[in-house]
């Protein structure tokens, strides 16, 4: 029997009979109907994800994509009585910077692929070798190839922790976080938990939530205060899913888990929405096989409904204040984001701060240029 602290070698292998499944049950979607004319605003619309849904079942190769993901080397440990599953790549420079990069939902680790080369091997890429990093991918507990969770409990703080657990099982005495969506709140908190070891914190997006402080809001600027105003929009507008997950996961599980048409729909609505918004559907933001590779990973999984439990799990913590952390840490908001500077200062110590005027949540997959260059700007003066 394997030690709870054993490290295994993983490699992606999906039965031909779950493929055939799915192709299967793509073909028999009963299709609901939809208004004229509405787009978007009502949700996913059926004429475009039909389309979509078509190309997945007849022309996307997802043993291409098993293959490109089982190009870099895998492992599974067990962490917390929890499977965890997770990239680590090697860099060939011997003074690299280990790195953990953390995604959210829906998100998984087909996010990271075009930034792992980059960051692992600057050499190769264009890059200064100084900048290397030794690069870890973890699937997030109930995500993925990390399979479903078997207890209450995986919230965001229980997987920082986790990942302490597993940055020490690697051998890494000194390391870098990086982190979108879930991982933007996930890596500062590993900051707080390990913070002898954690020489920077990096995350695209949002640091921090306002505290509803009036003198806190006088503090912003004009354009803070517009970007906080858009985010309210957003809440009230856009966040149907998140309530659903953080009230219902079960329910809406069974869908998402018996439907892959519905599963598509559910993530491409993301997708649509989070992109960067000067594109008008989302595999004009990122590519459309690495969408749909996202896509397989939760369906052939299985991991729609615990994926969503981390919402149910998080919701409590919701808003809550931090206690301030000095680690240094760095912020790229890319279009249709939410970075707030004034906040971000308020819990964080920020050292480094983008703006850009391209990409968008998911910049690993729609602008990894930039979000390579802007990672090893801000782990430069770390090392």
């Amino acid at each position: 029997m394997d030690n709870d602290t054993d490290i295994r070698p993983f490699r992606i292998d999906i039965p031909q009979a779950d493929l055939d499944h799915l192709n299967d049950r793509l073909a028999r979607t009963r299709w609901p109907d939809e208004l004229p004319g509405v787009g978007w605003s009502y949700g996913t619309p059926s004429s475009y994800l039909k389309g979509l849904a078509e190309y997945w079942r007849t022309s996307y190769d997802w043993r291409e994509h098993e293959a490109k993901l089982n190009a870099f080397p895998q492992f599974t440990t067990t962490i917390d009585g929890q499977n965890i599953h997770f990239l680590h790549v090697r860099s060939p420079e011997p003074n690299a910077l280990p790195l953990i990069l953390t995604h959210g939902w829906p998100g998984s680790i087909v996010e990271f692929l075009e930034v792992i080369g980059p960051l692992t091997d600057p050499r190769s890429h264009g890059g200064d070798p100084a900048d290397a990093f030794h690069v870890v991918v973890p699937s997030m507990p109930g995500f993925g190839f990390s399979g479903p969770t078997h207890e209450t409990g995986w919230d965001l703080s229980r997987i920082a922790r986790a990942w302490a657990q597993l940055m020490q099982r690697l051998g890494y005495e000194r390391y870098g976080a990086q982190g979108t969506d879930s991982g933007s709140v996930i890596s500062p908190l590993l900051g707080r938990f390990d913070t002898d070891h954690v020489v920077g914190v990096h995350v695209n997006g949002s640091l921090g939530f306002p505290s509803g402080d009036p003198a806190e809001f006088a503090r912003m600027t004009e354009a803070e205060q517009a970007r906080l105003g858009a985010l309210q929009q957003e809440m009230d507008e856009s966040s149907a899913y998140a309530i659903l997950q953080s009230t219902r996961p079960q329910t809406v599980g069974v869908g998402l888990s018996d439907s892959p048409a519905g599963q598509l729909a559910w993530i491409v609505e993301k997708f649509k929405e989070w992109t960067d918004p000067a594109n008008e559907l989302p595999e004009d933001a990122v590519d459309r096989d690495a969408l749909l590779t996202d896509v397989s990973v939760y369906w052939l999984t299985g991991t729609a409904t615990s994926s969503a439990r981390l919402y149910r799990e998080g919701r409590a913590s919701w808003g809550q204040q931090t206690v301030r952390s000095e680690v240094p840490s760095g912020v790229a908001v890319f279009p249709g984001d939410f970075g707030i500077r004034t906040i971000a200062e308020r819990d964080d110590n920020v050292v480094h701060w983008s703006e850009f005027d391209r990409g968008g949540h998911f910049p690993a997959m729609e602008v990894p240029d930039l979000l390579v260059g802007d990672v090893r700007t801000f782990f430069r003066g770390l090392r």
